[in-house]
């Protein structure tokens, strides 16, 4: 089976515009909390090896703590300087109180 979904967080582990990190696969995910829904990206800045749980969340968009590169939570799209490569995003969805996020295996 290339796909799985993951229990990854319960859904009161995570504030309105907020996010943390979890350990996935050997992989930090960043797992949110914003626009109604939860989103999941990799959880370390494509600009420098920063923890994106560090950051600030506002309005559907991720803030790096390092250098303030900013990124949308539901796509992953880098939005401007310094940041320029997009986070990898990740299926997630809510389930009785539950957030599970969907891993492909065969993308690593």
């Amino acid at each position: 089976m290339a796909e799985q979904w993951h229990p990854v967080a319960r859904t009161d582990e995570i504030d309105e515009e907020d996010l943390i990190a979890i350990e996935l696969d050997g992989r930090t995910l960043a797992i949110y909390n914003s626009d109604g829904g939860y989103f999941a990206t990799d959880g370390i800045c494509t600009h420098e090896d920063a923890c994106l749980a560090d950051g600030l969340v506002i309005d559907g968009v991720i803030e790096c703590p390092m250098h303030q590169g900013r990124f949308r939570i539901a796509t992953g799209k880098a939005l401007g300087a310094p940041v320029s490569v997009d986070l990898k995003t990740y299926p997630a969805r809510e389930e009785g109180g539950q957030v599970f996020v969907l891993i492909d295996r065969t993308t690593g």
